[in-house]
């Protein structure tokens, strides 16, 4: 459960649940990152590998192998432990305690109680299922006022993984600009849009912050390579504040996140043909389902269907107890007749583990 002192919320109930209950299942379809890539397979990587090494305030050929990924300044860029951190770090720099924040609704809920954990005022405006959860900036617009400080949305969105084009996030960082706001966009599914692949809401203007990682596209979420886009002086700013928080990043995963990028490609066609194939089974699956409402999967690594009649907790139940198989809850973003449901696993786990599902939803159909 979570605790709170003073009104802070003091852990996150998602995180402990996704740790402790669904991380166990043989069958992992709340999983909504892309399945390991071997760190074997990139070449030379093993041979790498060193203890420390000058990384104080980034350490240089990694700062301008993400740079070059993202088409930026070297100085424009702060590494963290991932996009977790990374948007801890960010929300940090841009929040002081009583800010107003606007944050996205169903939204990822570390982002809401890091808000929450920093003592912001968050507030939140809607992404409607029946527009397939697309951002709508008049909505945005409409819902900023005189003290917001900072609106956060995801691109692609989590959960849902619909992708906003730059024609809607630069009307976001216009409204907001007209109170002196900031706009944060946390772009960790954003690769995982279908060609051409979407640029860095950071290009829109120096309104925009932008975090990213190695994690959920790529496979590569244990080298915990994060980082933040951010004009220079803010982004020497939060370099500053991450003194209080990480330090220094970890030099082995900095080697390891160094050849990663240079072999980038490599894992990134690996991770498109696993989505090509995947796609049309999980659309199937959708599509056989008349108690399931949801769009067909076109970009990202999950979906996020609503379920028509019965508990969502209790297919979740379900499912854990004679299925061996995992999704997430929409209780966790706020929507609990919706569930969350990866799709990047090894095809033939992932038709396993619909077929499971199926199943589950099969009973509880005749059960309620």
């Amino acid at each position: 459960m979570r605790t709170k002192a003073a009104g802070r919320v003091l852990s996150s109930e998602y995180m402990h649940w996704a740790k402790t209950v669904h991380a166990r299942a043989r069958f992992n379809l709340a999983n909504s990152g892309m399945r390991p890539f071997p760190v074997e397979r990139l070449p030379g990587a093993l041979a790498e590998v060193e203890l420390s090494g000058p990384s104080y305030y980034g350490y240089a050929p990694l700062q301008e192998a993400i740079a070059r990924k993202e088409g930026v300044a070297p100085d424009c860029v702060v590494a963290a432990n991932g996009t977790s951190m990374a948007n801890h770090l960010a929300l940090a720099a841009l929040l002081a305690p009583g800010d107003e924040v606007l944050i996205e609704r169903p939204a990822y809920e570390l982002l809401v109680s890091t808000a929450r954990y920093l003592g912001a005022d968050v507030r939140q405006f809607a992404r409607k299922a029946e527009d397939g959860f697309r951002l709508d900036a008049s909505e945005v617009s409409r819902a900023i006022t005189p003290r917001t400080r900072l609106v956060v949305v995801t691109n692609l969105h989590n959960p849902s993984c619909a992708l906003a084009g730059d024609e809607t996030l630069r009307e976001i960082g216009d409204a907001a600009r007209r109170v002196g706001a900031r706009v944060l966009v946390d772009e960790v599914y954003l690769d995982a849009a279908l060609a051409p692949a979407p640029r860095s809401a950071f290009h829109l203007g120096a309104g925009f912050v932008s975090t990213n990682s190695l994690t959920k596209f790529y496979g590569l979420g244990g080298l915990r390579c994060g980082w933040i886009l951010a004009e220079p002086e803010l982004a020497r700013k939060m370099w500053r504040l991450n003194d209080l928080f990480g330090a220094m990043q970890p030099h082995p995963a900095e080697l390891l996140s160094v050849v990663a990028l240079a072999h980038l490609g490599l894992v990134r066609a690996e991770a498109r043909a696993l989505l090509d194939a995947n796609r049309p089974v999980f659309n199937r699956f959708l599509a056989s389902r008349e108690d399931l409402d949801a769009p067909p999967v076109t970009d990202g690594t999950v979906s996020f269907p609503r379920l028509n009649g019965g508990k969502v907790d209790r297919l979740s139940e379900l499912l854990a107890e004679k299925y061996e198989t995992s999704i997430v809850p929409g209780r966790f973003f706020k929507m609990p007749e919706h569930f969350r449901v990866g799709i990047a696993l090894d095809t033939d786990v992932l038709t396993e583990g619909l077929a499971r599902l199926s199943s589950a939803l099969d009973v509880l159909k005749r059960t309620g």
